[in-house]
This record gives structure tokens, C-alpha cells and sequence, in this order.
């Protein structure tokens, strides 16, 4: 298991999560509130997000045989697409 944060500077953090769960609603698992959002990717990993009043926290959690690099790409390229006014959105993956 691999787990990767981020903490995304941005003023909309709140917005942002609850559009990207309602996006990836219709395919994984999702629970959401405002405030915060669970994922469930069909690959195993899950993706966590909170938002706070100047940032976003992000927690991506991949199976040991998933593609870490490819998953980081996936939350950050769809949060961007919510972004688009602040796109890109700095992403400074650590390992959790």
C-alpha cells in the first residue's frame, strides 16, 4: 500500500471536492459532505479529500501493485478540469 499527500493551496476547496465526487459518483463508490469526500477507484486505491478554508487536503491510497504516478495524475488532472480558473493547482505529492 502506498499513500501520497498533497495539501492544495486554494480558496474553493469545498466546491472543488464536492464537484469531483459528483463527477466520479456515477462510476465508484463516493460518500460526501462539504466538507469532506471519500472515493472508491474499482483499481483499489482510494482517494480522501477535506477541505479547509485555504486548502485542500488530499490522501491517495494505491494498492502495492498499482501505478502511483499514474493515480497522482488522475486526482490532480480531474481537480485541475474543477480548477480551471486556478489551473494548474500545485500538487506537492509527499509519501503519507
Amino acid at each position: 500500500m502506498s499513500i501520497s499527500i498533497a495539501h492544495v493551496p486554494t480558496g474553493s476547496a469545498s466546491r472543488y471536492l464536492q464537484q469531483l465526487a459528483k463527477h466520479w459518483s456515477h462510476k465508484m463508490a463516493v460518500v460526501v459532505t462539504p466538507d469532506e469526500a471519500t472515493i472508491d477507484f474499482p483499481n483499489g486505491s482510494r482517494l480522501v479529500m477535506a477541505a479547509a478554508p485555504e486548502m485542500l487536503e488530499v490522501v491517495l491510497t494505491v494498492p502495492a501493485d498499482g501505478d502511483v504516478a499514474r493515480m497522482r495524475d488522475v486526482v490532480a488532472s480531474h481537480l485541475d478540469r474543477f480548477a480551471f480558473r486556478e489551473a494548474p493547482l500545485p500538487f506537492d505529492w509527499h509519501d503519507g
